[in-house]
């Protein structure tokens, strides 16, 4: 009998403590955004243009912090008014998680943030390596260095996370994008191609990775080499699990009626937005986007975006 109580109050005790250590969302807060999170304290400082500042992506409700986000921008030299939008709270929060595990509280140092496509295309011409379709014009990417971190550890660090767009071209500068998940060293870059794009890379992507039901998802292309070219205003929706079977559709707030809405320049591609439905049950889906008056044979059809989760 003593031996039946004292099992029974081991047992109890072991589930009160697996109850107490799991993770919970207290009252009033944010559930977080994305899969990959750091704490959101970073030091950064941007070589290019001497920028250095101190910031907590996060309010003491797990909020974004828009202040903070706003001065991100700044070190960045990201052009928020003209885009509408800051740079991408994915790559930051993504940023943050890697430099909490491999650097601790030290400055991440960054050689290279936000390029305007001008830029761009000057620096390529110079024969650096820089995609044609690079994210840094998307303000999805930057190059960067954490003290004491050997590159090619970041590289494999973030690599093995298989999360984003991370390469290496040897050194201590590591570059990041919350584009596309695939991966690159110097010899498989493929930076130099002279071939056209013909919107081969695209890639669609949504601003967060969890939202709650009849929230309005943001949907944006990158990696594009052409703004000429319509996408269906009936998005579909799949599991995760199964992306054969669509489960439900989204129209697209766009005020262009047509069968084909048009898709002229980079802020149309990073701003179409719908509103999700308040019948999905919670679960993990991808959006999928077909295209229409495409301008290239060689474009694909259709794209699909990374995968969210709708949340209580």
């Amino acid at each position: 009998m003593h031996a039946l109580s004292r099992t029974i109050t081991c047992l109890f005790l072991a589930f009160a403590c697996s109850f107490l250590t799991t993770p919970t969302v207290q009252a009033g807060q944010e559930q977080d955004r994305f899969f990959l999170m750091g704490s959101g304290v970073m030091q950064l400082k941007n070589h290019r243009n001497n920028r250095e500042a101190k910031v907590s992506l996060l309010n003491k409700d797990r909020s974004l912090n828009e202040e903070a986000l706003a001065k991100v921008d700044w070190v960045f030299d990201y052009p928020t008014a003209e885009m509408g939008e800051h740079i991408s709270p994915r790559l930051l929060f993504m940023l943050s998680y890697f430099a909490d595990r491999l650097a601790p509280g030290k400055t991440i140092h960054i050689e290279s943030a936000y390029r305007n496509p001008e830029y761009n295309h000057k620096i390529r011409e110079q024969g650096n390596n820089v995609a044609r379709t690079s994210t840094h014009q998307d303000g999805l990417a930057l190059d960067f260095w954490l003290p004491g971190v050997d590159g090619k550890r970041l590289w494999k660090t973030i690599k093995a996370k298989n999360c984003c767009g991370v390469g290496h071209y040897g050194g201590k500068v590591v570059h990041l994008d919350a584009g596309r998940p695939r991966f690159w060293e110097a010899a498989t870059s493929g930076t130099r191609a002279k071939e056209p794009d013909y919107n081969r890379n695209l890639y669609l992507s949504t601003e967060f990775d969890r939202y709650r039901m009849k929230e309005q998802v943001r949907l944006s292309f990158s990696g594009l080499s052409s703004f000429d070219f319509g996408v269906h205003p009936v998005a579909q929706v799949f599991r995760a699990e199964d992306p054969q079977t669509p489960v439900t559709g989204l129209r697209l707030n766009h005020q262009d009626e047509n069968d084909c809405l048009r898709i002229g320049d980079r802020k149309t591609a990073r701003s179409l937005t719908a509103l999700l439905p308040a019948y999905l049950p919670k679960g993990r889906y991808t959006i999928k986007m077909e295209f229409c008056e495409k301008p290239f044979e060689q474009m694909p059809s259709q794209a699909v975006s990374n995968p969210i989760e709708l949340i209580p």
